[in-house]
């Protein structure tokens, strides 16, 4: 009996759980799915000067994909990675920038307009936008509300440009690295 009486609390906790998940997952889709323009998304524009080492100001003759890039200074805020892209202008240390940045509380700043070229994905740089993530770690991986924000930025970057899933890919897609 106790046998018995156990494995209906399981079933029973398990039941819940699974139902629990499924509402979670179906909340966080409607949300994704609802996006439908850049417009709606919460996003600083914040651009960065323009400069041969920052933002050159070309424009993309086309967009034809979206390269997601993780910023590999753990700890560091949206704002840093944009100040830090931004001072490159001056201290001409080397050519780096990007389109849009992803903080660790979800915030999203625009540093170049859409359709200009950013210093990001190397031979990629003339027909991608790209987007750096913010981490608070040494192993690179986004957190919750990081991607979340990407999720919602890369759909509505999508929508805008007509792309593909097939035509957002890593930086390491593009450099090996």
């Amino acid at each position: 009996k106790q046998v018995r009486k156990n494995s209906r609390t399981f079933a029973i906790i398990a039941l819940v759980l699974f139902l629990a998940a499924g509402v979670i997952f179906y909340q966080y889709k409607k949300t994704v799915m609802a996006t439908k323009s850049l417009d709606e998304l919460p996003i600083e524009v914040n651009l960065i000067s323009l400069s041969p080492y920052t933002r050159s100001g070309r424009a993309l003759k086309k967009v034809n994909g979206i390269v997601v890039h993780y910023t590999a200074n753990p700890g560091a805020t949206a704002k840093e990675n944009r100040d830090y892209f931004n001072s490159l202008a001056t201290t001409h240390k080397t050519k780096a920038s990007c389109n849009f940045i992803i903080g660790l509380d979800g915030e999203i700043i625009q540093c170049i307009p859409t359709r200009e070229m950013s210093y990001a994905s190397n031979s990629r740089n003339r027909d991608t936008i790209s987007i750096e993530c913010c981490h608070k770690d040494a192993s690179g991986k986004f957190n919750r509300k990081t991607y979340r924000s990407l999720v919602l930025l890369t759909r509505a970057l999508m929508k805008k440009f007509n792309l593909s899933s097939s035509q957002v890919i890593r930086h390491y897609d593009v450099t090996g690295k």
